[in-house]
């Protein structure tokens, strides 16, 4: 699994890619590439989820057992995403016709309605765009990239699993919940946070705002570590 996530002071720099490596990827950060593409649910761009979060995630193929659990696991805790305001838009490099069977085949043998459109990307115009197509893995199947935008339109979060392995729906869960704490209070939110627990104060930037946080009330372990609870 490959993770971008905001604000992280942990990455190694990068490395420089080589013709034969490079994987255009869209940046954190900075706007989500645009999209215009034909969906289940007819044409869909960037504008139609301006104002709302957006999850949108990329399968290898329709009609294939991971991407179903997928599928079956988005499903069904779309009610919760919709309750942090945020939509659901899958994409993979197959027809529209298909996406249209493999969505009623789901609902007649699991018994579960896919709510949210899923993008018929047949020239993988989208999956290029946003870095789904790595050629290590595959050169005409997108992997399980996963990209978070924000209501402006902003990219807040990237991950990529392996084709063989299906992507856990109760971390993005965790992750937009997180993102939008970080948001709204200002803080950094610690491994595996989710809500209720103690979230992590901006560290000081200079030597006196060091020295003041000592006595400022929140839970201090040394001056660049402090945490409080919401």
């Amino acid at each position: 699994m490959f993770i971008i996530t905001t604000r992280s002071q942990d990455m190694n720099a990068h490395a420089t890619p080589t013709p034969e490596t490079s994987v255009g990827l869209p940046r954190l950060n900075e706007p989500a590439p645009a999209f215009d593409a034909l969906t289940t649910d007819g044409r869909k761009t960037n504008a139609d989820y301006k104002g709302k979060w957006l999850i949108l995630f990329s399968h290898p193929a329709d009609f294939t057992p991971v991407c179903t659990t997928e599928f079956v696991a988005f499903a069904n805790r779309a009610e919760e995403f919709a309750a942090l305001d945020t939509q659901l838009l899958g994409l993979s490099i197959d027809s529209h016709y298909a996406h249209i069977a493999w969505m009623r085949s789901i609902k007649a043998s699991f018994g579960i309605e896919i709510p949210f459109p899923i993008i018929a990307d047949l020239d993988m115009k989208v999956a290029q765009t946003y870095g789904m197509i790595q050629p290590g893995a595959s050169d005409t199947q997108a992997v399980r990239a996963t990209f978070v935008i924000d209501p402006e339109g902003i990219l807040r979060a990237m991950v990529y699993y392996p084709m063989t392995n299906g992507r856990s729906v109760d971390e993005f869960l965790r992750l937009v919940k997180a993102l939008q704490t970080s948001d709204t209070h200002k803080v950094a939110t610690p491994e595996n946070w989710t809500p209720g627990q103690d979230v992590i104060v901006p560290t000081p930037q200079t030597a006196a705002a060091a020295e003041a946080r000592m006595s400022e009330g929140f839970d201090t372990k040394d001056w660049y570590f402090s945490t409080k609870s919401l």
